[in-house]
């Protein structure tokens, strides 16, 4: 290398992202100890907001008396069963509104119409359609989980840059294989991001129905304990609601890495 040579330092990272997972165990960490400071310390009055200890032990009674697995599964089958058929109609509602001009006319504004409307109202409804049971409490979570999928597909098979579609067209590829081979790759993404927004609307919406004529399930168990003023029921089932949102968070990522590893 000549004198007038010198390295140039690569400057072409962008806002590549970087993996930290630590820092996320920092922060939980840190909300443990401050809340485990302030409740022995008498900042909060512990009707308010017991200790973290009083806590474990109501989540370490509902596990032991079997309480937890009964609330946790009456759960689980609500929301994946609602997530499922509403994701699943969202993904082929936005896939025909992005593809088929007719579709797109008819079905836009009426997304645009229903989208706004809170979903829980119309909870009532699904119960004088479908009875108390269980399907109007699915039916509510398919209805709210549908519109962010469906609008989310729907965009990132509008946004797809159409000089891929016009490539694999002058190779002879034609109809189906240009969605499912083109199409559907470069909008999944998008497809995937409004998953997660759905999951989360989804669990919203699970605790609402199950507050409403429910006996089994986290939000009637929240309910209950909040009627009764346990205070630590209370906190111990939102932190099994905020755990089952981590673990579809946590299911969701593991969909994403396998299925968008070309990136």
């Amino acid at each position: 290398m000549s004198s007038l040579e010198q390295r140039v330092p690569f400057r072409g990272g962008g806002f590549a992202p970087r993996a930290l997972p630590l820092l996320g165990v920092v922060g939980f960490a840190a909300i443990g100890a401050l809340w485990y400071v302030a409740s022995n310390r008498g900042w909060v009055s512990p009707l308010l907001m017991p200790g973290p200890g009083e806590v474990y032990g109501a989540l370490r009674d509902m596990a032991v008396s079997g309480e937890m697995q009964k609330h946790l599964a009456a759960s689980l089958a609500r929301f994946f069963g609602g997530f499922a058929l509403g994701a699943t109609a969202g993904i082929v509602v936005g896939l025909s509104l992005g593809l088929a001009s007719i579709a797109r006319a008819i079905g836009v504004p009426l997304i645009a119409a229903l989208f706004p409307i809170p979903k829980i109202a119309l909870l009532p409804l699904f119960i004088l359609w479908f009875g108390i049971g269980e399907a109007s409490k699915v039916a509510t979570i398919a209805f709210g989980t549908f519109f962010p999928v469906a609008v989310a597909t729907y965009t990132g098979v509008d946004g797809v840059d159409r000089s891929l579609i016009r490539m694999a067209q002058s190779f002879g590829t034609r109809g189906w294989r240009i969605v499912r081979d083109v199409v559907f790759p470069a909008a999944l993404p998008g497809i995937l991001s409004g998953l997660r927004i759905a999951s989360s609307i989804g669990i919203v919406l699970l605790v609402a129905a199950e507050m409403i004529g429910a006996r089994k399930g986290l939000g009637a168990f929240v309910l209950a304990a909040g009627n009764l003023m346990r205070s630590d029921q209370l906190i111990a089932g939102v932190i099994l609601l905020s755990l089952l949102g981590l673990f579809v968070s946590f299911v969701i990522a593991r969909i994403e890495k396998y299925l968008l590893r070309w990136r």
